[in-house]
């Protein structure tokens, strides 16, 4: 049987460190607030795969109310899940993601986040795609307030 699954995450900027996008720390003069390292990509993606499973959302497993989580490493909730998806016996097929924000540009970026976020999903490159877009100067993402993503997960039981 073949699932999928649809995550969607947002943040916003707040003044501090680098942001983390996909596991790669970018430079940039704002990082995105959160409970964890606040890897919006990840979220999405983590979401994905949990709805393709239909084992809930990433607030279930790894709850903000939860010191255990606090700063967490966002690739190794990511790790966890794939662990999850294992038990049941569930392999990653495929993992589609979208980038909504207006700086800093994804472009530069892209190879690195899709090695990292194949290596964490134990995919080979070719099963992980992420594309990047604007706002277009609407709504938060074009204000420059935060990044959103979108994540597609297929899964083969």
């Amino acid at each position: 049987m073949i699932r999928t699954g649809i995550g969607i995450d947002t943040h916003r900027f707040e003044s501090g460190p680098d942001l983390i996008l996909g596991g790669v720390r970018i430079p940039h003069q704002r990082g995105l607030a959160g409970h964890s390292d606040a890897d919006v990509l990840a979220h999405a993606v983590i979401d994905a795969l949990l709805g393709a499973a239909g084992e809930g959302d990433i607030g279930e497993h790894f709850p903000d109310t939860d010191r255990r989580y606090a700063g967490a490493d966002s690739l190794e909730l990511l790790r966890t899940v794939v662990g999850l998806l294992a038990v049941r016996h569930l392999a990653i097929r495929h993992v589609d993601a979208t980038v909504m924000m207006e700086r800093p540009k994804l472009g530069p970026h892209r190879a690195a986040i899709r090695r990292s976020l194949a290596s964490a999903l134990g995919v080979d490159e070719e099963a992980v795609n992420v594309k990047a877009t604007t706002g277009e100067g609407t709504g938060f993402v074009g204000r420059g307030e935060g990044i959103a993503a979108l994540a597609v997960a297929t899964l083969e039981e």
